[in-house]
């Protein structure tokens, strides 16, 4: 054996080793798993002085103490836990969020003008399972009364329950007029700054608004976005010259940009289990199309922008739930597709700098490290296909 064909020998056996561990891992990651969401909190303090909070929320992951610390349900030492409750029927996990009823209100916080308001759970609105490879998302209703003479409202939700962001409304009944505040993201067991009761709420500054939605679409990608970073690392697998990489990606993101603004508007939708099964077919497609094709064609351009008019809508998923400034509908729409995008080079980024910049030009890199890699992807998309097509 000669030394090139030592070394590579002594190459190629531990990147398979790696590349069969990594796409197990994927795959078990990805097999059942729901992304946690932060819960999403509407407070409405009327004119007649009475408030009402609206919840929305996995009441499975509350039950389970599934919460941020976690990216996914599956790494939760409740995992199965909660897999059996995402199955109950409504009426059988309304009785088993029956004791939890206590804990929530006991722990949730709202404040007027400083000073903890008791609060009363008046109903909870569980859906059926439907579709159960996407979190199925109940409302838990709170009301009570609230001093005319009230200047401000503050939030608190605690961190074991999740990340939550929140918003106010003000609804002045006798004139049929009402403002909404805008969202404010809470983490790290932050409560709410306080919103103004006695005036038209005051909007946050485009920088505030750019930098919210920025980040929001950074961690849709890092560290959220699994299937999203697999297909990005499809893309990269078969580029190895940095211009036909960048036309790639900007494709994906005009044609995501494209769907998420029409969804967001409610031009077009579609149903998650169209839509999910489509996304991990398109990341089985560029898998198996890097294994099958040596170079790059112009069709890939067409094919990579078809896919990411899906990857738009899945995108579109992420937004529905958070809501749009009504004022600034454009700048975060916009500013969310800014941090996408910086997640997606950050995705190229990290390849590069762990395989593309060392091997790339070295004749065996598609033996070793793309063909390798691209089936990996492959099982992963087919894998997740199968399994968010079979309920």
């Amino acid at each position: 054996m000669t030394s090139s064909a030592a070394v590579l020998f002594r190459l190629q056996r531990p990147c398979l080793r790696l590349l069969v561990l990594v796409a197990g891992l994927l795959l078990a990651i990805g097999a059942s798993a729901d992304i946690v969401k932060p819960a999403l909190v509407e407070i409405s303090v009327n004119s007649n002085g009475t408030y009402r909070i609206e919840v929305r929320a996995s009441i499975e992951a509350l039950l389970t103490g599934i919460d941020a610390r976690y990216k996914n349900t599956r790494d939760a030492p409740m995992a199965e836990a909660y897999d059996q409750l995402r199955v109950l029927p409504a009426n059988e996990l309304q009785e088993a969020f029956e004791p939890f009823k206590a804990v929530f209100t006991r722990e949730v916080v709202l404040a007027f003008d400083g000073q903890a308001a008791p609060l009363t759970i008046t109903g909870v609105d569980i859906p059926e399972p439907g579709y159960p490879k996407v979190p199925r998302i109940s409302v838990i209703t709170l009301e009570g009364s609230i001093e005319r003479s009230t200047e401000s409202v503050t939030w608190y939700y605690p961190e074991h329950f999740g990340d939550n962001a929140v918003r106010v409304r003000q609804v002045d009944e006798a004139n049929e007029k009402w403002h909404w505040s805008d969202w404010q993201w809470l983490r790290k067991d932050k409560a709410s700054e306080p919103f103004s009761l006695t005036e038209v709420f005051t909007r946050q500054p485009v920088t505030s608004v750019i930098a919210t939605y920025v980040v929001a679409g950074f961690e849709h990608i890092l560290p959220r976005g699994l299937d999203h970073i697999l297909f990005i690392l499809g893309i990269f697998l078969l580029s190895v010259r940095m211009r036909p990489l960048l036309w790639q990606v900007t494709m994906f993101t005009v044609a995501h940009t494209i769907t998420l603004g029409l969804s967001m508007n409610g031009v077009i939708s579609l149903p998650d289990n169209i839509v999910e099964p489509l996304i991990a077919l398109s990341i089985a497609y560029i898998g198996l199309e890097n294994v099958f094709a040596r170079d790059l064609h112009k069709s890939r351009l067409l094919i990579v922008f078809l896919f990411g008019l899906l990857h738009g809508m899945g995108f579109a998923s992420v937004l529905a739930d958070f809501g749009m400034p009504e004022d600034a509908f454009l700048t975060a729409l916009i500013s969310f597709n800014v941090g996408v995008e910086f997640g997606q080079l950050a995705v190229i980024s990290l390849a590069f700098l762990a395989v593309g910049l060392w091997f790339s030009n070295l004749h065996w890199y598609r033996r070793i490290i793309i063909v390798p890699a691209s089936v990996a992807i492959a099982l992963v998309g087919l894998s997740w296909t199968y399994d968010r097509v079979v309920i």
